[in-house]
């Protein structure tokens, strides 16, 4: 069995930091490509490089979203959020969805108009070079991004870096269609514009399903919940678990569970057993609130542990 895919900092200090740092990243690299594509575009007319100019528009509006949706996730739990504000991430992913999706209806109403009557393109060779230097530009960040979302497992940073993801393809994408609309025929600047476009389409549609699975509390992958099991039976006073319930919100992962203990135990010998398991489990999620509820055992009905989880 694969182990669970965690967050391997053991600070939430640290994961803070490196949130904070991913969205000024993105805001930045957002802000120097706009700049670059839109001389670019206003030079060549390009519709190819007038997809990837509002894709990155709609990137830098979709990080500055990000930048205050991350800012007000990491905010500690107070009293009227005991909870904390960790789906402040997915309501950001849905708003970036809805940028993405209406950038993309615009691109294939553009693309469409060319397509029926291409403009033909004069030169392509600041073009290139734009969308080179846009390409080393997001290789970087994308870089940063998977080591961020490695540490953290952020919901609105993988939404940020699935952007990005976006743009490069958007980018390699469009240095190919400059090529072919200049030495060949000029539709072909439309035509992949078009391919952008659904390609756009497609890539909202997996940030509003993350963010649904977040806001609707959907429970962690098999994979994670059997290695919580493992960890919690494996104690040598455990006799079982049941009603395991778990939910991610943000970087925080909520786990709770029942544990089935000896009836003649005490309650401080009891309380060890919880705290010992607790503390293996905070091991393999440190970014986890867990809640234990003991059980003695006959008081639970017989539900004999599944074979793969003794191993």
């Amino acid at each position: 069995m694969q182990p669970p895919v965690e967050p391997v900092l053991t600070s939430r200090k640290d994961m803070v930091r490196l949130m904070r740092l991913a969205t000024y990243a993105s805001i930045s690299v957002a802000i120097v490509l706009v700049f670059g594509k839109t001389i670019a575009w206003a030079l060549t007319d390009s519709v190819s490089l007038l997809a990837t100019l509002i894709d990155s528009i709609l990137d830098g509006l979709a990080s500055l979203i990000n930048l205050f949706a991350v800012r007000h996730a990491i905010t500690p739990a107070d009293k009227e959020h005991r909870f904390g504000h960790g789906k402040a991430e997915a309501l950001s992913g849905l708003a970036q969805a809805a940028f993405i999706a209406g950038s993309a209806g615009f691109l294939l109403l553009e693309s469409g108009r060319r397509l029926i009557d291409p403009v033909p393109l004069e030169s392509y060779g600041l073009g290139l070079v734009i969308m080179t230097f846009s390409i080393i530009l997001t290789l970087a960040l994308m870089s940063f991004q998977r080591y961020v979302i490695l540490k953290t497992d952020s919901t609105a940073i993988k939404a940020d870096a699935l952007h990005y993801r976006t743009d490069f393809l958007v980018n390699v994408s469009v240095i190919i269609a400059l090529v072919l609309a200049v030495e060949g025929w000029g539709g072909f600047d439309a035509l992949f514009a078009i391919g952008i476009a659904v390609f756009i389409l497609y890539s909202s549609w997996g940030i509003v399903r993350q963010s649904l699975d977040d806001l609707m509390d959907r429970e962690l992958p098999l994979n994670e919940r059997d290695a919580i099991t493992r960890i919690a039976i494996a104690h040598s006073n455990v006799h079982g678990l049941h009603d395991l319930r778990t939910r991610r919100s943000g970087i925080a992962t909520f786990v709770q569970l029942h544990l089935e203990v000896d009836d003649e135990l005490t309650l401080l010998e009891a309380h060890k057993i919880s705290d010992e398991v607790e503390l293996s489990l905070q091991e393999a999620y440190p970014a986890a609130e867990i809640i234990i509820h003991l059980d003695p055992i006959s008081v639970v009905p017989f539900e004999p542990v599944p074979e793969f989880l003794k191993t």
